[in-house]
């Protein structure tokens, strides 16, 4: 699926940090041309300022309605996914993870999606949103919904051949709490399944649970500057693990 032809609305994610950024950058940018107007030479720092906040901006919404796709679209190339898989995907939100994962399905294929819909991770994030863009994408009869926690997933074990998790993990406040999540996501793998978690922080501990779960082919790379949340000191990590047969 090409990012270009995405037809539905797919949110940002933390849509308050990307506005912040630009509203403080901009109130910070006039008064710092007011002041240097003013001879004030001291404002050029203000202005720099100002201008490194706009650039985390920019990068923040690039990747967020942008990069994220993407990388998602090099990574799916890469996974050949049969027809007929079973998939999960943890904290669909608006369905952006979900819908590509179906797109790669034929009538025999199954992608579930389950999220608790807060609108403070992703803007708009709404169950029906998601039944909508599925709708507009032209896969809902392929994709099934439900409102569920990751760290207690409504499913039985070893059910998906995929499991995935984009940039969703991370917002369990607790260790303990995101810990669980990855083992729910393990739990629910086939044998011989893939996982694959693509977050931001936090990922050094989703590797201690997959090698302690005996995890194998594990592998752990960066997106790359499509996957810079305000910059290269945020950037976007890539797990995939696969589940022993």
């Amino acid at each position: 699926m090409n990012s270009l032809k995405r037809k539905g609305n797919y949110g940002i994610d933390a849509p308050f940090i990307p506005l912040s950024y630009a509203l403080i950058g901009l109130v910070l940018l006039i008064s710092s041309i007011v002041l240097i107007y003013q001879s004030h030479i001291w404002a050029f720092w203000l202005l720099v300022y100002s201008l490194f906040l706009l650039t985390c901006a920019f990068f923040f919404l690039h990747t967020s309605m942008k990069g994220k796709f993407e990388i998602w679209e090099n990574i799916f190339s890469n996974l050949n996914i049969p027809e007929n898989s079973k998939i999960l995907d943890m904290g669909c939100g608006h369905g952006t993870v979900l819908i590509m994962a179906a797109k790669q399905l034929g009538k025999e294929g199954q992608a579930v999606g389950i999220d608790l819909w807060r609108k403070v991770d992703q803007s708009g994030n709404d169950r029906k949103a998601t039944e909508k863009n599925a709708e507009i994408e032209n896969v809902a009869d392929k994709i099934v919904l439900h409102t569920a926690d990751m760290m207690d997933l409504p499913f039985q074990d070893n059910i998906y051949d995929y499991v995935f998790s984009s940039l969703a993990i991370h917002n369990i406040k607790n260790k303990q709490g995101r810990e669980k999540a990855v083992r729910e996501a393990f739990r629910v793998l086939k044998p011989g399944g893939t996982l694959v978690i693509v977050d931001i922080v936090r990922t050094k501990e989703y590797l201690n649970v997959l090698k302690d779960l005996s995890a194998a082919n594990v592998s752990h790379t960066l997106a790359g500057w499509k996957g810079w949340w305000t910059g290269p000191w945020m950037p976007t990590h890539i797990i995939v693990a696969k589940k022993s047969k």
